[in-house]
């Protein structure tokens, strides 16, 4: 198939299936007599697994080196589930993050509920984020 039809079949531009040839995220397409990029299923293959990547938080370098793992003939099951653990741990941590900003949200708005805006002096911006 040319990039178009592949690009419609993945739903992502043109310009992506470019680009992940470039990274060597996607081997080069083979080319027609006319130097038509063509591709066959496999190319479909490999952009849907980066889109699942993608969706699982995996960046295109961690993308990149899984796809290694596969390149040197080794199965990268174990450097997958790594790389997930690794993912659930920051995803984690961005929690626990949130949870004290929502916190410190909660504390802002009730103190904020409290103060009289005539009493804001003209020495700070805003008297609710100065106490």
């Amino acid at each position: 198939m040319k990039i178009g039809e592949l690009a419609t079949a993945c739903s992502v531009p043109t310009q992506t299936i470019r680009y992940y040839e470039r990274r060597g995220l996607l081997p080069p397409a083979e080319r027609s007599l006319n130097g038509y990029r063509c591709y066959d299923a496999s190319a479909l293959g490999r952009i849907r697994f980066i889109q699942r990547a993608q969706a699982a938080g995996l960046t295109l370098a961690e993308i990149t080196g899984v796809i290694e793992v596969r390149a040197d003939g080794i199965a990268p099951c174990e450097h997958v589930d790594q790389l997930l653990h690794d993912k659930l741990d920051d995803v984690d941590q961005r929690i626990g993050e949130l949870r004290q900003l929502r916190s410190d949200l909660v504390e802002l708005l009730d103190r904020s509920a409290q103060l009289d805006p005539a009493e804001c002096g003209t020495d700070e911006v805003c008297h609710i984020l100065n106490r």
